[in-house]
């Protein structure tokens, strides 16, 4: 797919980190660019910023997790725009959990499916169908993570099965396309291939009263500074991938039709041999021995 001037790009959880990378880098092709975040104050300010930057912009509240609040999103896009050629379903959240897979609270599965999931199926049902209709070349986006897209980070179960599911969904939305000879494409982001600064860490300042936690955390939330202090000061040293690297690996994978929008890392690399070499040789999942922790 060719990206040109005056097409129109969707992005959910737009107002930083990858979502406003992507944004960002759409704005500077000449794209109209459509924001969408659960955060008003961090919404206006990304929106205005692109605007001072001379994008053409529409910006909307959105808990992708509620089904209709997706919908009216597109009915706005489209209403404003009257197409949408790129969708990025990026929005997500960490859950919280705390502790064994037995002890985690059904709020914190119930949340993190709620967006990082469900999230994804709204937007693929809110617009791929007036894509394809339209005729005219298009292309989907769906977040997912080496966490669980790859081999699951057992300390964050939960995240690593909602970002299992986005890869399956997506894998199966690029099969459905294809059978319907769509002029529309998929693809499945791996942000990376290092940690990256985003507001994942403290996704839990938007988490609605509905998946409220039960009861008290054991242990505060780190922040992404906190984390890197700590890691520091154990002899480890931290290496991050720019957001805008990413963003460019999104332009690059649309421009080529490339499903795998996964960076090259050997460390990836090495946990998706031994994780397929496992399953063929029937064997017990050894690559998961660094983290099985007495």
């Amino acid at each position: 797919m060719e990206l040109r001037q005056g097409q129109v790009a969707v992005v959910t959880g737009a107002a930083s980190g990858i979502g406003l990378a992507m944004a960002r880098r759409f704005a500077a092709d000449g794209l109209k660019v459509v924001l969408a975040d659960v955060e008003q104050g961090a919404l206006d300010k990304a929106a205005a910023d692109l605007r001072a930057d001379g994008a053409d912009v529409h910006a909307r509240v959105v808990d992708v997790g509620v089904r209709q609040q997706v919908l009216d999103l597109a009915e706005s896009a489209y209403e404003t725009y009257g197409a949408v050629h790129v969708l990025c379903n990026n929005a997500g959240v960490g859950s919280g959990a705390e502790g064994r897979m037995w002890e985690h609270e059904p709020n914190d599965w119930q949340w993190a499916f709620a967006v990082n999931v469900w999230g994804v199926f709204h937007g693929i049902q809110a617009f791929v169908p007036r894509m394809i209709k339209s005729g005219q070349p298009g292309h989907v986006v769906n977040t997912s993570s080496g966490d669980g897209g790859i081999a699951p980070l057992p300390t964050a179960s939960v995240y690593a099965v909602t970002k299992a599911a986005v890869v399956t969904m997506t894998e199966s939305l690029y099969a459905h396309l294809k059978a319907e000879h769509a002029r529309v494409g998929a693809s499945v982001l791996f942000p990376g291939p290092h940690m990256l600064r985003t507001g994942l860490w403290e996704s839990h300042r938007n988490r609605p009263d509905r998946y409220a936690k039960e009861r008290p955390r054991r242990t505060p939330y780190r922040s992404l500074d906190q984390w890197e202090t700590a890691m520091k000061a154990a002899g480890k040293e931290v290496a991050f991938t720019p957001v805008e690297e990413v963003a460019d690996l999104v332009v690059d994978g649309i421009r080529a039709d490339r499903f795998w929008l996964l960076p090259e890392s050997e460390h990836s690399d090495a946990q998706i041999r031994a994780r397929a070499g496992s399953m063929l040789d029937r064997a017990n999942p050894s690559y998961l021995e660094s983290f099985i922790l007495d």
